[in-house]
């Protein structure tokens, strides 16, 4: 007798509860660590550029709108009077216009210099660590010493740069009290101390160049002298903009190179090179000791060098950029055409060599044909 059993299955029994389990405080660490710990590594820059940059920034906007002396401390709320003071001052605008004549004399000289340094470096020296190592040697060397030498080199009387013009038959030159020469003076201090400095920058530009790009231009017959300026000079564009910049900014501040000058450090005695940093310190440490219009002539240096530093962006930018409208040649067409061109020189160096007459017997031989291949193989 057959037994019927049901077709439902039976029930399945649940399994048991899961509770979520607690995160462990290690664990929570690690995702603390993960989500926390790159903000703890670039927060030095910050509290650093806060303490040194930002806060005397602020601090000086603040000085610059109250009545401040040395002597008195902080005075009365004067809004901008302070900053209109400035601005009607004349020895104000000449200072300003010493900087740029400074800047002008010192800046494009410097790049100029510089670039050509750089190509120099760039060639296979002997003792190469060496001349990269001197042209250094300038810019590690105290800004004030620097100003001591070049202001006895140039002074107006027993100064030795007078005397190398008497023994040429010209005449002595006022460093010191023509206002073109002393701008001159200062500007070639200024380019001893920082060619050799931006020479190095563009030197490690340079050496990041492709050398594929010098084989091709090479390959087309282009002279060392095309080379640098179809090939090398478009590569290092950026780095140029960089240093036209901060050459910019470091013109614009100037100080070290006009206070030690003369013997007063006050600009000569018609103002003739006297800087708008130096007129910042004779008006809070001189004879006005107004530390509220100083901080006026603070901020509008600064914001005339952010001025000036935009502009000069866009122009070099502008300049860097003219000629990126051609179509672009990437590098695997470059390395395609070099490889195809020493195939074609290789091919050519073997058919003169198979061509070449027989000096044994002086009548041209014919090309030896291809050896038969060999029917034994060494069996390895």
């Amino acid at each position: 007798m057959a037994v019927l059993t049901s077709s439902r299955p039976g029930k399945v029994p649940r399994p048991p509860e899961q509770h979520p389990r607690r995160v462990g405080y290690s664990q929570r660490l690690g995702r603390w660590d993960v989500k926390l710990s790159p903000y703890l590594y670039i927060s030095p820059f910050f509290v650093f550029f806060a303490l040194v940059g930002a806060f005397p920034l602020v601090y000086t906007a603040y000085v610059a709108v109250h009545e401040w002396n040395l002597l008195g401390g902080q005075g009365e709320f004067v809004g901008l009077q302070n900053f209109a003071d400035v601005l009607a001052q004349p020895v104000f605008w000449k200072s300003v216009g010493n900087t740029f004549s400074i800047f002008a004399l010192s800046a494009i000289p410097q790049l100029a210099l510089a670039v050509t340094i750089a190509a120099l470096l760039d060639q296979n020296l002997r003792a190469a660590t060496f001349w990269r190592m001197g042209v250094l040697v300038p810019y590690v060397v105290a800004p004030v010493a620097v100003s001591m030498i070049f202001g006895r080199m140039f002074a107006d009387q027993y100064g030795l740069i007078n005397a190398l013009l008497g023994v040429v038959g010209l005449d002595p030159v006022g460093w010191h009290s023509d206002r073109f020469a002393s701008h001159l003076a200062i500007a070639t201090m200024v380019n001893f101390r920082w060619t050799g400095y931006n020479a190095l920058i563009l030197l490690a530009a340079m050496q990041a160049v492709p050398r594929e790009l010098y084989e091709a231009a090479v390959i087309d017959g282009a002279g060392r002298l095309r080379q640098f300026f179809s090939v090398t000079i478009p590569q290092i564009r950026a780095t140029m903009v960089f240093v036209v910049i901060t050459a910019t900014i470091g013109g614009m501040q100037i100080f070290d190179e006009v206070r030690m000058f003369d013997a007063m450090g006050l600009g000569g005695p018609s103002k003739n090179w006297m800087t708008t940093v130096l007129y910042l310190y004779d008006v809070a440490w001189g004879n006005q000791k107004n530390f509220g219009r100083a901080a006026a002539v603070a901020w509008l240096l600064f914001l005339l060098i952010v001025l000036i530093g935009l502009i000069n962006f866009f122009l070099t930018t502008r300049i860097s950029t003219a000629g990126d409208d051609r179509p672009a040649v990437s590098r695997r067409r470059t390395n395609a055409v070099i490889a195809r061109a020493r195939a074609r020189a290789a091919g050519q160096g073997g058919a003169l060599r198979r061509a070449a007459p027989d000096r044994g017997s002086g009548t041209s031989s014919a090309p030896n044909p291809p050896a038969e291949p060999s029917e034994r193989r060494e069996h390895r």
